[in-house]
């Protein structure tokens, strides 16, 4: 009788060697790449070209989903290949992005979703502050909150960008999900809930059924409220699944919002031009003369050049009181014909237009 390896199961022992002889091509294969990607690297240097490329990064992942026959799914790749570039940008040269803090929100989620792990992130007090650095170079990135499914538009990122010369070189969408977490081991342990007054908002029909008549405080984030829990008996924070990792907490609960569909959009945001990639997104800021029919007329050449208009937003002049800006977005990038020709019509209808920038449509939900 044959001997059984420690589990009983000889038949696993093949598959296993399989695995262990994959996983070392794999590791070699990933090696050979950022070997390659540091001699990328050095011709760039070379050349004064940037390291990060979004428009080849964006072609680099759209081809592998075309490629990907399974079973990994979509959503898994994305995330492998965004480390793996994550790590080949940084064997170029460390990037560093700002963001929207404190560490384990959700725009530092969206940031590390955008671009891998590896980056040197630095979080920021203010979504102002965020511009400031991207203005003065710096940082070269940073990652602002620009728009939530269920609460709308964040208008202090709308109107930075009236002041400020960033451009907008990529989108985020990330859904919002909430986890209730604490140093406690469970629910019945729970005196107090701390957290964002909108992410306690968002939770409302869950606390009421599993936590009724609890104390909610609120916090400035929900990384404030994750710290709090820390130190607070009996404490317990409405926060996001990193939190629970960075501040070492237990999930009680995880998915406790009320609504699936609450998403919010975050913009990366930079000074470098971002290259077509055949799935793009336009954003323009623009004003019109005060007079009957004037928003009508500029938006008529989009209709005409058949063009797709995914945002339309309006914000109060910083310069003229009663006077307002429009914030559009359209499919498609200003080096395409048709936009470039929408573009050339407003700027002789318009008082004023500026081109926020073009970039890779981001990937929804």
């Amino acid at each position: 009788m044959k001997p059984s390896n420690k589990n009983g199961l000889p038949e696993l022992e093949p598959l296993r060697q399989a695995i262990n002889e994959t996983d070392q091509k794999i590791l070699a294969l990933v090696n050979e790449r950022l070997d390659i990607a540091r001699k990328i690297g050095a011709i760039k240097q070379g050349k004064g070209l940037p390291v990060v490329d979004f428009s080849r990064e964006r072609a680099v992942l759209n081809k592998l989903q075309e490629l990907n026959e399974g079973p990994m799914p979509d959503e898994t790749l994305l995330l492998l290949y965004t480390e793996i570039i994550a790590a080949s940008r940084r064997i170029q040269q460390p990037l560093e992005v700002g963001y929207l803090g404190p560490k384990a929100t959700f725009t530092h989620m969206a940031a590390m979703k955008h671009f891998g792990r590896s980056t040197n992130f630095t979080p920021l007090a203010t979504i102002s502050d965020v511009f400031e650095e991207v203005d003065k170079r710096r940082r070269p990135f940073g990652v602002v909150p620009v728009e939530n499914s269920m609460e709308g538009a964040v208008n202090l990122t709308l109107d930075l960008f009236q002041e400020s010369d960033v451009r907008i070189c990529g989108e985020i969408y990330l859904p919002i999900r909430h986890d209730l977490l604490s140093a406690e081991d469970s629910l019945d342990q729970i005196m107090v809930v701390f957290s964002h007054p909108q992410a306690i908002a968002q939770c409302r029909k869950w606390l009421g059924k599993n936590l009724p008549g609890i104390l909610q405080n609120q916090c400035s984030s929900t990384s404030e409220a994750a710290r709090m829990a820390v130190n607070t008996p009996g404490g317990a924070a409405i926060a996001s699944s990193e939190a629970a990792i960075t501040y070492e907490l237990n999930t009680l609960a995880d998915n406790i919002q009320d609504s699936t569909t609450n998403i919010t959009r975050f913009l990366v945001i930079g000074r470098d031009k971002v290259q077509p990639t055949g799935r793009d997104k336009t954003s323009l800021l623009f004003a019109i003369p005060h007079i009957p029919g004037a928003l009508h007329s500029v938006l008529q050449p989009i209709s005409e050049e058949g063009l797709n208009m995914v945002k339309l937003e309006s914000r109060p002049s910083k310069s003229a009181s009663w006077h307002y800006l429009f914030f559009v977005d359209l499919e498609g990038h200003m080096k395409d014909e048709p936009v470039k020709k929408v573009v050339d019509k407003m700027r002789t209808l318009c008082s004023f237009v500026k081109w926020l920038g073009s970039y890779p449509v981001g990937d929804r939900p």
